[in-house]
């Protein structure tokens, strides 16, 4: 029975580590957590990082300037997390636990325009190595649409290399 039950927990311990610093989890763990407050939705204008920039809703909440999921992201899988929202051209970071140099929350930065973003005015996933504020990241990128199946933002996690 012993040996069954260190077996048992062996196997669930593997299977936990497999997991682990997995972007492709960790991103569905993000777009669970959001859509769990509602559909997405921009409405209006807010300042976040010294821009004005569509206000993002998920169902009543503002995501703009709240890091409550996000910061969320990081306890529970230990990846970043980032909500940024369509801006003309340009995606947005509007809530985030990723850092600039001098310590502070990127918002208000906008995505480079790189592959994720090519994905992303395609309105599809991608996930690969990506460089966000300098530093490497195995990452994945989801489009966040509305009702009207536009695509208003994205949602972005990653591990560092």
């Amino acid at each position: 029975m012993k040996r069954i039950i260190a077996l048992t927990a062996a196997l669930l311990m593997a299977a936990g580590a497999a997991h682990a610093n997995d972007p492709k989890v960790a991103i569905a763990a993000l777009d669970a957590r959001l859509a769990k407050i509602g559909p997405a939705k921009v409405e209006g204008t807010v300042e976040t990082g010294g821009k004005t920039v569509g206000a993002l809703f998920f169902g009543p909440r503002r995501i703009n300037n709240n890091y409550d999921v996000v910061d969320e992201i990081k306890k529970t899988t230990g990846a970043s997390a980032t909500v940024f929202v369509k801006d003309g051209d340009d995606y947005i970071r509007v809530s985030t636990n990723v850092l600039t140099p001098e310590g502070k929350r990127g918002v208000g930065t906008a995505l480079a325009r790189a592959k994720a973003y090519e994905a992303m005015n395609k309105g599809e996933k991608f996930c690969g190595e990506v460089d966000v504020l300098g530093t490497k990241f195995d990452a994945c990128y989801h489009p966040i649409k509305d009702a009207g199946g536009k695509t208003v933002g994205l949602t972005y996690v990653g591990f560092k290399k």
